[in-house]
């Protein structure tokens, strides 16, 4: 089975009509995307699209083959003109089967959202999934007990979490080839884009691609450790959990804690709770080596610079007597630790940190303290990590991968 994607932004398109926004601007020439539009084997055609027959002839596709016309969402502003020669389009009721001429099966799945999803069986039993834009999968029984999907068309920018149950059910599998579509100016092109991508496990494709479903590929290559660094209010938080959206299931390790009486804190957190998704769990806890020892989901511990205090609270490392006799000692013993635990870890792993290296020089002997500590072992832990960003003003700098 042969996708051709005659588009791959949402139903405005990309750059949006009239946009004067950042990411507009740079979708431009070979960045540009038409809005969603697959056609498959050159028979089934899902979305009607303003321009569809000329994307198909600069991909070197004719649309005189297609016997079926699908809809996956209701289109906003007056109905896309029929091209000569083209069946009337339509839309397949939830849950039920269409058998197309050309040999193609298409079984219509139930969104969470406004819309239909499709499931569409090739001749050659190869198998893709097309779910329209912030639609989500309403449940996974139809794909209990079956093969993954060759080849999944989603929206994995807008809807993570639907990657996440998908992979949850066994529908995505490492071999699946996960595209990103219905593309919008919330990401900016390029780099950024891919790098998202490749976090949740997918990939994108420029307007005109033809995938061959089940052919061989490289998978996107999803780092097992990842550390995020950034300074106070950078979004390294937000960065970190960004990172584990399209998993089934994220253990929240959260080393800070709970505060009495502590308003400003209360709030902190329940801010971090409302982001993360239901399926995550949390847990409350400075004991992070034998979390990384076991066998389990993955794990995003924030945050580093919390789990250090807790290190120097126990070594006694805020009193300079102590810290001369035996502190540095025992602290330096649990942060190798803590290193070697990230360096045998098999969980995926997202760590966050404070970068305060670049800060105003501490007062005090002991703020002096911290800051030293805390930059060796961002550094011991950077060192064991296939992945380091830095978070600036909102942006991701790659430092290593």
């Amino acid at each position: 089975m042969e996708l051709t994607l005659l588009g791959t932004g949402t139903p405005e398109g990309l750059p949006r009509p009239g946009c004067p926004c950042a990411a507009c601007a740079l979708s431009v020439g070979p960045r540009a995307r038409a809005a969603t539009s697959v056609l498959v084997d050159g028979a089934l055609l899902l979305d009607l699209t303003p321009g569809a027959v000329l994307a198909g002839a600069r991909a070197g596709h004719s649309l005189a083959a297609v016997r079926q016309v699908l809809l996956t969402h209701p289109h906003d502003g007056p109905p896309v003109e029929l091209p000569p020669g083209l069946p009337a389009a339509g839309r397949v009721p939830d849950g039920r089967e269409l058998a197309v001429i050309s040999g193609h099966r298409v079984r219509a799945v139930p969104m969470d959202a406004p819309g239909t999803g499709y499931e569409v069986t090739g001749p050659d039993g190869a198998r893709m999934l097309y779910l329209p834009p912030g639609g989500a999968p309403a449940g996974t029984s139809g794909t209990s007990g079956r093969r993954p999907y060759d080849v999944v068309l989603a929206d994995v920018l807008g809807r993570p979490e639907a990657l996440a149950r998908l992979r949850a059910s066994g529908a995505v599998g490492p071999a699946t080839d996960v595209i990103a579509v219905h593309l919008d100016h919330d990401t900016p092109p390029g780099a950024e884009l891919e790098r998202r991508c490749a976090a949740a496990g997918a990939r994108t494709v420029p307007d005109g691609t033809t995938v061959a479903a089940g052919e061989y590929r490289a998978a996107p290559e999803v780092p097992r450790r990842t550390l995020v660094l950034g300074g106070a209010r950078s979004g390294k938080s937000y960065e970190a959990e960004r990172r584990l959206t399209g998993y089934p299931e994220v253990v929240y390790v959260a080393t800070g804690g709970t505060r009495e009486g502590d308003a400003d804190w209360a709030a902190r957190v329940g801010l971090h709770r409302e982001r993360r998704a239901a399926s995550w769990r949390t847990v409350e806890t400075c004991d992070l080596v034998p979390l990384l020892a076991q066998e389990g989901p993955a794990l995003l511990i924030d945050c580093l610079a919390l789990w250090l205090t807790d290190a120097m609270d126990r070594a006694g490392a805020w009193d300079d007597s102590v810290w001369a006799d035996k502190g540095a000692a025992e602290l330096r013993e649990r942060t190798e630790e803590l290193v070697a635990a990230v360096r045998a870890t098999r969980r995926p792993v997202v760590l966050v940190s404070n970068e305060v290296g670049s800060g105003v020089v501490p007062a005090t002997a002991s703020g002096r303290r911290f800051r030293d500590e805390l930059g060796r072992l961002n550094a011991g832990v950077a060192g064991e990590c296939e992945h380091v960003l830095l978070v600036v003003a909102g942006q991701a700098l790659v430092l290593k991968q």
